[in-house]
Order: C-alpha cells, then sequence, then structure tokens
C-alpha cells in the first residue's frame, strides 16, 4: 500500500504534470561531464509552478475532505536529460570511429517550446480540449490523470531509448577498449617490424659489402690460380728432374747401405774403445784430484820453507821535486847465485856530523847492512812485487789465512803497494785488484775439477782506535762509533765488524768500484812528510768458501790485505796548536797500535800463553789471521831520501825482527 498524500501536494503534483515535458536533443555527454540541472535552470523551471499554486489555495481548501489519492511517481528526466556513462578517453582510431558511429545511431527526440507560466494544459489526442470552470475540479483530475498517463507512457518510452543507448555506449566502451588493446599490440607488432626491417637493411647493407669483397677475393684468386697453373707447369718439370734425381740417389743408397754394414761393425769397437776411454777418463779424474791435493800440500810445504812470516822490502823511487840521494846511500848487494838472483839484502850509509876525528875531520859514514826474503830497489815495478806473492794468495784458495801488511813511515809508498797509484793505469795497479783478477783466473780454472767459490768483500778503517766502514753510503757515511767487532756467534771463532758492509762480489768491476768509495771515504791529512798521508789502517778483508760437490768437500779461509797508518815523530819542545795537537794525537794512536802488532808477533813466536790481540782494534780485528795457522807477509816500506834515514831505520830494524819470528806451521781450514 502507497502511502497517502495530502490533496495540496496531490494538486500541486497534478498542477506539474500538466506541463507538457520538454524535450531536449539527444546527444552524446563529453568524456568526464555529467548531465545535471544549473541552479539556474532550476529557479526557471519552478518559478510558474509556485505561481500556479498561489491561485489554488482555495481549490486545496475544498479538496482536503476527499480521501488521498495514491501518490504519483516522479516523472524520469527526458531524453535529452538521461545521464549516460563517461566515455573513455581516446585509446585510437577505432575508438574514435566506434563513439562516431553510436552518436549517430542515437535519435535525438524533437525539442518542445517550453511553456509559459499559466499557459493552458496540452491539447491531447489531437483535440483542444475544452476549457473546464474551475469548480470541476473532478474534470480537472481526470485530464490530469489521462496527461499523467501519456507522460508515463512516454517516460516509458524515454526509458527504453535510454537504456539502448546505455547498452549502444558499453558496447561501443567494451569495443574502444579490444580495439586499444588490438592497436597496442599493432603498434608492438609495427615497432618490431620496424626493426627487423632496419636490422635487415643493415644486413642487406653487410651483404653488399660481403659480396663485393667476394668479388675482389674472387678476382685476386682468379689471379692466384693462373699463376698456380703457371707454377703447376714448372714443378711438374722439377718434379721430372727430382725423379732422375731419386734414382741417381736410390743407386747411391744402395752403395751407402752397403758400406755402411762395414761402418757398424767400426762402430761397434768405437763403442768398446769409448767405454774403455771412460773408464780412464774416470782414473784421470781420480788422479788429477790427487795431483791437486798433492798440488796444494806442495805449495803450502814451499810457502813454509819460505816462512810463514816473511818480510819483503820495498824502497819507492824518488819523486820529481825531491833532492837525489848521495851516491852510495843505499845499496842492494846481489844474492848468492850473483846478480842474476833476485836481491835480499839492502845497505844503508849514515854519517853523523856531531862526530869527529882527533884532527877534526868528519867521521866515515855508518852502514847498517839488512836481509829480507826479498828486496825490491827503486825501479821494481807492481808486476814484479805481485809476481813474488801471487803463490802466496792462491794459498787462501787452499783454505789458508792469509794476512799481508805495508809497513813503513808516513810518504814511503804504502798505499801505492796495496791499492795502486791514481788514473786508472794497469801498469801501476796494486796488489789488492791484482790480488782480487788472480783469485778470480784460478778460482775459474778450478771450475773444471768440480770446485765452486764465493767472495765477499769488506773494507773498514781504524782511526785513532775507531772502527770505521768505508763502504758505507748516504747517511751512514762518517758513523765509525757505530761499528764494533763481534764474534760472528756464540762459540764461533770467526770475528765480524757490525753495522759494515760485507758485499759479495764476482768479478774486476765490482771490485775497482768498491776500492773508488773506500778511497773517497778514508781519512787522510796533510802531514810534514806528505802532503795526503793516510792517518789510519785500512783493512780490506775477502773472504774465501769454497766448495766439492762431488767429493764433499768444503775449505773457507780470509785475505787480509792491510795498508797500516804512516807514522812521523813532531817534536815536543815545539808549540803545538790546535792542528798540530790532533796529529799528534792520531801518531800517538797509530805508534801505540803498531807497537802492539810487534808484540802480538813476538808473542806468538815465543809460543806465549797470552797473546795481546785485546790491546788494539788492528791486532784484534786480524787475529785469525796471525796465529799459527795463518800465512803472513810483511811489506817494509822506506824512502830513498837521506832526510828520512832516521825513520827508515826504525823501519827497517822493526821488520828484521818480524822477520826472525817463527810462528808455526799452518793448517787449512778444511771441512
Amino acid at each position: 500500500m502507497e502511502p497517502q498524500r495530502s490533496p495540496l501536494l496531490e494538486v500541486r503534483g497534478n498542477i506539474q504534470l500538466k506541463r507538457p515535458p520538454v524535450k531536449a536533443p539527444s546527444r552524446l555527454p563529453l568524456p568526464g561531464t555529467r548531465f545535471k540541472r544549473g541552479p539556474d535552470q532550476m529557479e526557471d523551471a519552478l518559478e510558474p509552478e509556485k505561481k500556479r499554486t498561489r491561485g489554488l489555495d482555495t481549490v486545496t481548501k475544498i479538496a482536503t475532505s476527499r480521501p488521498r489519492a495514491p501518490a504519483l511517481t516522479t516523472v524520469p528526466q527526458t531524453q535529452g536529460q538521461t545521464t549516460a556513462p563517461k566515455v573513455p578517453k581516446k585509446t585510437g582510431p577505432r575508438c574514435s570511429t566506434a563513439v562516431a558511429t553510436a552518436l549517430k545511431n542515437q535519435k535525438p527526440g524533437p525539442a518542445a517550446p517550453a511553456q509559459k507560466p499559466g499557459a493552458a494544459a496540452p491539447v491531447l489526442g489531437g483535440r483542444k480540449p475544452t476549457k473546464r470552470p474551475a469548480w470541476d475540479l473532478k474534470g480537472q483530475l481526470c485530464d490530469l490523470n489521462a496527461e499523467l498517463k501519456c507522460c508515463r507512457e512516454r517516460t516509458q518510452t524515454l526509458d527504453q531509448e535510454n537504456q539502448q543507448l546505455q547498452d549502444q555506449l558499453r558496447e561501443a566502451q567494451q569495443q574502444a577498449k579490444s580495439l586499444g588493446a588490438e592497436c597496442r599490440t599493432l603498434e608492438g607488432e609495427l615497432a618490431r617490424a620496424q626493426a627487423q626491417a632496419e636490422q635487415g637493411q643493415q644486413e642487406l647493407g653487410n651483404l653488399r659489402a660481403r659480396v663485393l669483397e667476394l668479388e675482389e677475393q674472387l678476382g685476386t684468386q682468379q689471379g692466384l690460380v693462373q699463376e698456380l697453373q703457371k707454377e703447376q707447369l714448372g714443378l711438374q718439370e722439377e718434379r721430372r728432374g727430382l725423379a732422375a734425381r731419386l734414382e741417381e740417389q736410390e743407386r747411391r743408397l744402395q752403395a751407402s747401405e752397403a758400406a755402411l754394414s762395414g761402418s757398424q761393425a767400426e762402430v761397434a769397437s768405437l763403442r768398446q774403445e769409448a767405454t774403455t776411454q771412460a773408464a780412464l777418463l774416470v782414473e784421470q779424474g781420480e788422479r788429477l784430484h790427487g795431483l791437486e791435493m798433492e798440488r796444494r800440500r806442495l805449495h803450502n810445504q814451499l810457502q813454509e820453507l819460505k816462512g810463514n812470516i816473511r818480510v819483503f822490502c820495498r824502497v819507492r823511487p824518488v819523486l820529481p821535486g825531491e833532492p837525489t840521494p848521495p851516491p852510495g846511500f843505499l845499496l842492494f848487494p846481489s844474492g848468492p847465485g850473483g846478480p842474476s838472483d833476485p836481491p835480499t839484502r839492502l845497505s844503508l850509509s849514515r854519517s853523523d856530523e856531531r862526530r869527529g876525528t882527533l884532527s877534526g875531520a868528519p867521521a866515515p859514514p855508518t852502514r847498517h847492512d839488512f836481509s829480507f826474503d826479498r828486496v825490491f830497489p827503486p825501479g821494481s815495478g807492481q808486476d814484479e812485487v805481485f809476481e813474488e806473492i801471487a803463490m802466496l794468495v792462491q794459498s787462501a784458495l787452499d783454505g789458508y789465512p792469509v794476512c799481508i801488511f805495508a809497513y813503513g813511515q808516513t810518504g814511503s809508498g804504502k798505499t801505492f803497494t796495496m791499492e795502486g797509484g791514481p788514473g786508472g793505469d794497469p801498469q801501476v795497479e796494486g796488489l789488492i785488484p791484482r790480488a782480487l783478477r788472480h783469485l778470480f783466473s784460478v778460482a775459474q780454472e778450478l771450475g773444471s775439477q768440480g770446485w765452486t767459490y764465493s767472495f765477499v768483500a769488506s773494507y773498514v778503517e781504524i782511526y785513532n782506535e775507531t772502527v770505521r766502514d768505508l763502504l758505507a753510503t748516504g747517511t751512514r757515511k762518517g758513523q765509525g762509533g757505530e761499528c764494533e767487532i763481534r764474534r760472528a756467534g756464540p762459540g764461533s771463532e770467526e770475528l765480524t765488524v757490525t753495522n759494515a758492509r760485507y758485499v759479495p762480489v764476482s768479478c774486476e768491476k765490482e771490485v775497482e768500484a768498491l776500492l773508488h768509495l773506500a778511497h773517497q771515504n778514508r781519512a787522510v791529512a796533510r802531514t810534514a812528510q806528505n802532503e795526503r798521508s793516510s792517518r789510519s789502517h785500512s783493512v780490506f778483508q775477502l773472504q774465501i768458501s769454497g766448495e766439492h760437490a762431488g767429493r764433499g768437500l768444503q775449505c773457507g779461509a780470509p785475505l787480509s790485505l792491510v795498508d797500516l797508518a804512516g807514522s812521523e815523530r813532531l817534536d815536543p819542545g815545539l808549540t803545538l796548536g790546535p792542528g798540530e795537537r790532533e796529529r799528534l794525537r792520531e801518531t800517538q794512536a797509530i805508534n801505540s797500535s803498531l807497537s802492539t802488532l810487534g808484540l802480538v808477533i813476538m808473542a806468538l813466536s815465543n809460543k806465549e800463553s797470552h797473546v795481546p790481540y785485546r790491546n788494539s782494534k788492528l791486532t784484534y780485528l786480524l787475529q785469525n789471521s796471525l796465529g799459527g795457522s795463518a800465512k803472513m807477509l810483511m811489506f817494509v816500506n822506506i824512502s830513498p831520501l837521506e832526510e828520512n834515514v832516521s825513520e827508515s831505520l826504525n823501519s827497517l830494524r822493526f821488520a828484521s825482527k818480524v822477520n826472525q819470528c817463527v810462528i808455526g806451521t799452518a793448517q787449512a781450514n778444511r771441512k
């Protein structure tokens, strides 16, 4: 049951129904818009209703006593005001075509002119209705009901048309979606087709370039084929010649095979002979080794016969600018075998002006005779001096410690004897470079017998009882206080100098570089006897290690070449300045170490239980080269000038005492 409405509302509804619906042209809405009336349109539509309502107040009052009529349904919107769903945005060309088609199929209804307020009701059925009097409310109600029925029918018709249009719109939207998806698919296929087309174009270009290249190669190959054909013809001719040569070689091969059968017997005999020769070679190797050991024994025996402590005397020549000594000042008597024998004696004359005869004439000069193992006059060269000690140097390779000194006063030629003269002249090379060259040469010869040798060199100086490394480079130069003499290890007899460089050497150039560096670092000073005098003891040591791997033999020994500092006497009665006092302290330190060296040699000669090695850094460093298992040679260098006769006599007397010492039999350091 529908709720009853008041007569006033019913009359208002009937009056409202009398207004003919305004038909608007049906058109599809634009995307994103809605069909809503604006506020101005609503006011214009409601304005006539208000006016009509005012004139019907009396009528509604009369109709209040009547029963309520059923509620009228609201008239739906006209076809032009039907709300349609939003049309999706453009998805492609096909979607826009579908929307245009749907708009064409929609038939808009005829637009009815808007009625003015207070106008008469429209004519139903094509006839103009008669105007009813104002009191005929029932008739007016019937007219309104008829008009309402017509409006409802028209509403249904419009609803159906709206539903059809909505269905068409949905179909168009679905078709647009499918067309959009298809469009995207086609666009992807189009992009792939374009990429394939571009790739095909590129491949086509590559193929064209390849075709051109192949055409060029074909032309080249054709030329090569022609050349090969010509070459084939030449090879065929050559083949014929080779075939002829092959036949000739086959004939020669047959002859060679016949000769080979005779040679095989000869080879068998040669193999047997080679086996015999190999056995003889092994026997010769054993014999050679025995001869080498015998050579070493005889060599050592020869050196022992000469004495384990030998003293050579060398007199330097008179230098330019020095006075010539008087005749008979130095004499070199011939040896026992005559003038052909090397001199071994030296006579020095000394005149004392303080002595005189009763007649007042000066006393005759006093002669001093000395005898040494060898005496080198001023004319002796460096090669002659080294030839005399070459066999002694070679004893170091056999495992015997060897020590060679250069002793004498300042300016007597000690450094020249040991290191040589300036300028790099091979004729004036000293004992150190010559000795190492000789050792390298002999070691190479012994390598053919299975011996391998290694050499490690060090060069230090002892200045004022301080050990300094002459091979130091960079910031370590001059830091002599850091070097100390220590044992190589617990229970070891070998001595080493801490913080000193020990450089492996294997050739002459490496030794020359070390000597040049040491010459720059050595402490020298100007003295009364020499413009540039050595004020320290320089000790060059070469540690030699040999091994015979095939026989398990090892040997090792040091070779020490010592250039002792020169000494000169200072008059204590003179007033000494700071520089002279420094020279005096140097001289005192030098004379003290030289005196200790003489005491050590005397103690070894007398077989004393205590040998004062530690009284001097020099003897402490060289104690392994001064004992009974070592071989020692001293060069006493003297000046030929008469003004140096006192110092020369002191040097010769010291050397004579050393020459009279007998240390004992040397022993090789072998394992």
